[in-house]
C-alpha cells in the first residue's frame, strides 16, 4: 500500500508498519519465550528429571530381577507404557526395547561403569543447547543408567521417557491450538489495526486538504483515547488556521482599502492642480487636502510597521522600572493643546509609588492612544480623568471620560484592526489601528485592556498591568 502525503515522495502506510512490527514483536517473544524456557529446563527441571527417570529405572530393574524368567516380557510392556529401554552386558550389541533411538552415542565408559555397580546420568549431563531441549532429544546417551543382574550375569538397564509414544496425541493438540492461535491472532491483529489507523489516516487526508486551503474538515473526536485526543486538537487547529486565514484575507482588504482611499485622493487632487484655471484659494485647498492625505498616508504606514514588529516581539521588549506617573504626565503634556483647545478638563490621580516593568516608548503608545481617542470623541467643554491604584499583584488604570458612550454592539469591535465607528470610515483621517496597537502592546507586557461605555454617560477603558 502507498501513500502521498504532500511531496511526491512514496512513504510506507502505517497499516503496514504497525502489522510487521507486531509481527516481529510477536517472533521475537516467542523466541525470547522458548529461550527463557529451554533454560529454565535445564537449570530446574533437567534434574528433577534425571532423578525421576532414577526412580523408574530401578523399579524396571527391580521387577526385571524379580522375575528373569520373563524379565523379556516386562521390559516390552515397560516400553509399551512409553519408555525406551537399552539393556547390555557389555560384551555385545544388547537389547532394544520400544522404539529405536534417533543415535546410539553411548560411550562403552559409561557401560562398564554401570557394570560395576555404578549409575549413569546422562539426562542430567545433557549439555546445554539454545535451541535444543534435551528432554525431546531421543539418543542413546541420553538416558540414565543402572546396574541390572540377569540370570547370575551383570548387566546395565539404560532409560529415558518415550516422548512420541507418551504425549504423541498431546503433542499433536497443542500444535494445532498453536497454529490455530497464530493464524487468529494475526486476523485479529489486522482487523484491529486497521481499526487503529483508520482515523490517521484520516487525519492525513484532513492535513492535505488543510495544506491544500480547504479548513472545513470533519474528525471523529468520540474516541477517550490519545487517537482522539488528537483528532480533537487537530480540529481544533483547523478552526483555528481557518480563522487566521480570515483574518489575514480581511487585513489585506482593509489594508488595501486604507492605501487605495489616499491615494485616489491625492491622484484626483494632483490632477487639479495641474489646471491652469484652477484659482490661487482652491490650488492652495487642494495642496492642502493632499499633504492631509499624505500625512494620513505616512501614519498609517508607520502603524503597520509597528503591528508588524509587535507580532514579532515576543521577547523583544526593552523593559525597565517605569513610574506610572511620570510616564502618563508625559503622555499629557504631548496633547495638553487638543485638550486646551477644546475646553477639556482633565484630572489626574496617580499614586507616586505605582511602577511598572516594561518599555517606555511602547506604553507611551499606549497612553496617548487612548488620551488622544477621549479627546477626540467626546465634545467641547467635557472632562477626562487617568486614575490609577493597586489591586492584589496588578496595577490597575483607568481612562474615563464625559463623552456620548458607545453603542454596546461596538464595544467588541472597538480592539479590531482598521475597526472605526464611523461606517464611513472617514473618522477624522483615524487609520483604526490604535486600538489594536495598544492592545497588542498591553498583552507583550502580560497585561489586559477592556473597555465599559454607556450611552450618554461616558466611557472607561481599564489597562490592568503586572506590579513591579
Amino acid at each position: 500500500m502507498r501513500l502521498k502525503l504532500g511531496m511526491d515522495r512514496p512513504v510506507k502506510s502505517l497499516y503496514v508498519r504497525v502489522c510487521l512490527t507486531t509481527l516481529l514483536a510477536v517472533a521475537i517473544g516467542a523466541l525470547l519465550g522458548f529461550l527463557v524456557s529451554n533454560v529454565y529446563y535445564h537449570v530446574q527441571l533437567k534434574p528433577f528429571n534425571d532423578g525421576k527417570l532414577t526412580q523408574i529405572a530401578y523399579e524396571a530393574k527391580r521387577m526385571a530381577e524379580l522375575r528373569p524368567d520373563s524379565s523379556d516380557e516386562y521390559l516390552e510392556s515397560a516400553a509399551r507404557l512409553g519408555y525406551a529401554l537399552y539393556v547390555t552386558d557389555g560384551s555385545g550389541e544388547g537389547a532394544f526395547y520400544g522404539r529405536a533411538f534417533r543415535e546410539q552415542d553411548l560411550e562403552s565408559a559409561a557401560v562398564r561403569e554401570v557394570l560395576a555397580g555404578g549409575e549413569y546420568h546422562g539426562v542430567a549431563n545433557f549439555p546445554n543447547k539454545p535451541f535444543i531441549t534435551g528432554f525431546f532429544d531421543n539418543r542413546l546417551s541420553n538416558t540414565v543408567g543402572v546396574p541390572l543382574e540377569l540370570n547370575g550375569r551383570p548387566a546395565a538397564l539404560f532409560l529415558r521417557p518415550d516422548v512420541i509414544l507418551q504425549f504423541g496425541e498431546l503433542r499433536s493438540f497443542f500444535a494445532m491450538v498453536g497454529l490455530l492461535t497464530v493464524v487468529f491472532s494475526i486476523a485479529v491483529l489486522l482487523i484491529a489495526t486497521r481499526y487503529l489507523v483508520k482515523p490517521i489516516t484520516r487525519m492525513t487526508a484532513a492535513t492535505q486538504r488543510i495544506a491544500d486551503g480547504h479548513y472545513n474538515i470533519e474528525l471523529p473526536t468520540k474516541r477517550r483515547d490519545e487517537i482522539g485526543q488528537l483528532a480533537g486538537h487537530f480540529m481544533t487547529m483547523s478552526r483555528s488556521l481557518s480563522s487566521l486565514e480570515e483574518s489575514r484575507r480581511e487585513f489585506v482588504a482593509n489594508v488595501s482599502h486604507e492605501i487605495q482611499s489616499p491615494l485616489t485622493s491625492i491622484q484626483g487632487f494632483a490632477s487639479e492642480l495641474s489646471s491652469a484655471e484652477l484659482s490661487e484659494a482652491e490650488r492652495l485647498r487642494f495642496a492642502t487636502i493632499i499633504g492631509e492625505e499624505s500625512r494620513r498616508l505616512s501614519a498609517l504606514g508607520r502603524q503597520l510597521l509597528l503591528l508588524s514588529s509587535l507580532d514579532r516581539m515576543e521577547d523583544g521588549l526593552v523593559r525597565s522600572p517605569l513610574k506610572l506617573k511620570n510616564e502618563i504626565r508625559r503622555a499629557v503634556d504631548v496633547l495638553e493643546w487638543q485638550m486646551s483647545e477644546k475646553g477639556l478638563a482633565l484630572r489626574l490621580s496617580v499614586p507616586d509609588q505605582l511602577a511598572a516593568m516594561g518599555d517606555a516608548t511602547l506604553l507611551d503608545q499606549v497612553w496617548i492612544n487612548l488620551l488622544s481617542n477621549a479627546v477626540k470623541h467626546i465634545p467641547e467643554g467635557r472632562s477626562i480623568s487617568v486614575t490609577a491604584e493597586a489591586e492584589g499583584g496588578e496595577n490597575v488604570l483607568r481612562f474615563a471620560d464625559t463623552g456620548n458612550g458607545i453603542a454596546p454592539e461596538k464595544l467588541p469591535l472597538l480592539f479590531d484592526r482598521f475597526y472605526r465607528g464611523d461606517p464611513s470610515r472617514a473618522d477624522g483621517g483615524s487609520t483604526g489601528l490604535g486600538l489594536a496597537i495598544a492592545k497588542k502592546i498591553v498583552n507583550l507586557h502580560g497585561g489586559t485592556i477592556q473597555v465599559e461605555s454607556e450611552v450618554g454617560k461616558g466611557s472607561v477603558f481599564i489597562v490592568r498591568l503586572p506590579k513591579l
